[in-house]
């Protein structure tokens, strides 16, 4: 039914939405996310730790060439990445889009260059249009992945949202008090993790912070976040934070969550940002339950990201400056000890 739809607005959109004289067909951004459940696990004595590779497909030449990775993270079969996708939605285009999904053992950024066979890292694969994405129900796409005969490889969770026109970066740092204590021989080790909330009620991933070891007060590092990440450009939208206590096998302990809005984030330290942590089923056990802790902002700050076309019309000048060194004792250009050696074979570094 899309592409019959598109087929028919295909040649009016083309018409008349184009600029002849900026040149170019009116575009969208927007943003990715993307989740997996059910992964398969590769691993023998813990589980996979999966990455996802978005690749597109050029309109002319049919050839796939990766867009985009997100972060890797480790011991997991259902991971939320927190690294999004921003890509320009073209409408009377159709889009197509691969996400590869891989299990890393290697630091290498270079897929084939895994210490097993590239094969074996291979967790699946998706193919969709960006169109079907955004068409999809609170533009929410969810697919069985494939790829791998004869195994069940687990689904991907596809969530688009057209991006504003925001550019603001917020610089924001945050303590904890009192936590809850989540390990049976130490203290916990606390991060957050933050959202922020979507239209039709669920919540996307935006941020996570670092670990803090071995503490229940812990003072995390200042963390900048786009403003669209954390609203998308509405300030009253709901921004989730959830504390949890760091495990090796990848099995966080949830301590608590807090909700707030940017608006108020944007307040700074003051009583306003001063969060009880609250645990929902250990509230409804327990009758003198209070909270699993606090967490308070220690400072917030914001700054405008400036894109080039901003220096332009500030008036910044470029001037670029070349010399060439003749002294002679660079030696023989013709002979390779020489600075400036000219290589019949390839390019001068």
């Amino acid at each position: 039914m899309e592409g019959d739809v598109m087929d028919k607005l295909d040649s009016m959109a083309a018409v008349s939405d184009f600029d002849p004289i900026a040149g170019s067909v009116p575009a969208t951004k927007v943003e990715i996310t993307v989740s997996c459940r059910n992964l398969l696990d590769k691993h023998t004595f813990s589980k996979s730790d999966p990455l996802v590779v978005l690749y597109t497909q050029g309109v002319e030449t049919k050839q796939w060439r990766e867009f985009g990775r997100t972060e890797v993270i480790d011991n997991t079969l259902n991971p939320d990445f927190v690294r999004k996708y921003i890509l320009d939605y073209f409408f009377e285009e159709k889009q197509n889009l691969r996400f590869d999904v891989y299990d890393i053992d290697s630091k290498s950024p270079d897929l084939a260059k895994h210490p097993s066979d590239i094969d074996q890292d291979f967790l699946g694969q998706v193919f969709c249009t960006l169109g079907e994405i955004v068409g999809s129900p609170a533009s929410r796409l969810e697919k069985p992945l494939g790829g791998i005969p004869g195994k069940k490889c687990g689904t991907i969770i596809l969530s688009v949202e057209e991006l504003g026109n925001c550019r603001e970066v917020a610089t924001m740092q945050f303590c904890a008090h009192k936590l809850d204590r989540k390990d049976f021989f130490g203290k916990s080790d606390p991060f957050l993790v933050f959202y922020r909330s979507n239209e039709d009620g669920t919540f996307t991933i935006c941020h996570k912070t670092e670990v803090v070891k071995n503490t229940l007060n812990p003072v995390w590092q200042a963390i900048a976040i786009p403003v669209r990440a954390l609203c998308n450009g509405d300030f009253n939208r709901a921004i989730k934070a959830e504390v949890y206590d760091w495990d090796r096998d990848g099995s966080h302990d949830f301590i608590g969550e807090f909700t707030t809005s940017y608006r108020d984030l944007s307040r700074g330290q003051s009583q306003f940002n001063v969060y009880e942590v609250v645990n929902a089923k250990k509230k409804i056990k327990k009758k003198r339950y209070i909270n699993s802790g606090t967490v308070t902002m220690l400072s917030f700050a914001v700054e405008s990201e400036h894109t080039f076309l901003d220096y332009i019309k500030g008036g910044t000048q470029i001037h670029f400056t070349v010399a060439i060194d003749f002294t002679a004792s660079n030696g023989n250009p013709s002979q390779s000890t020489s600075l400036h050696y000219m290589n019949p074979y390839q390019m001068n570094a």
